[in-house]
């Protein structure tokens, strides 16, 4: 006896699935970067570039914009994480590594709102008082995050090599 089978048993998920892979991925690199950051130089700089913020600063910026985002999109409270990220606050490399799943859980809970990828394309109002599609948002905070997160991966790798000449002279 022939079955007929549906094409889909659950709602297509493939977009969002992507996000949340990629979010993911940002949020182990941030706190790979952050365990593998000496302590020492978790808010230091550069000789090179001593105007440039530190590789903590970077990754908290970059997750201070996810936690805006997901946020926003989860409550409709688009406050800006700056006041309780700062260096002063989360001072050691545990206090980043629990803020940093602290902003990975309000991003799930943010993703838990989609069903289906047709809901990415639902517009919601930023804090500009712009419409803009969920998708949209997505990617925006997903490249602007990327871009802080590659500073302070450059910023780490410039520290490091500062700290082994140092040694070496």
């Amino acid at each position: 006896m022939d079955e007929v089978v549906g094409v889909q048993t659950r709602p297509e998920r493939i977009v969002i699935e992507s996000f949340d892979t990629e979010f993911g991925r940002l949020h182990a690199r941030s706190c790979k970067l952050i365990e593998t950051t000496p302590p020492a130089v978790l808010y230091g700089h550069s000789k090179a570039d001593i105007d440039s913020a530190s590789v903590g600063v970077f990754v908290l910026r970059s997750a201070g914009v996810v936690e805006q985002t997901c946020g926003g999109i989860s409550s409709n409270l688009w406050d800006d994480p700056f006041e309780w990220t700062l260096p002063e606050t989360l001072s050691t490399s545990a206090r980043v590594i629990e803020y940093l799943g602290e902003v990975e859980e309000t991003r799930k809970h943010a993703f838990a709102c989609f069903s289906r990828d047709e809901d990415l394309l639902k517009k919601i109002a930023t804090p500009s008082g712009e419409m803009r599609p969920l998708i949209s948002v997505l990617l925006d905070t997903l490249v602007r995050a990327l871009g802080f997160q590659g500073r302070a991966m450059a910023q780490q790798a410039t520290v490091s090599r500062d700290l082994l000449s140092d040694r070496q002279a």
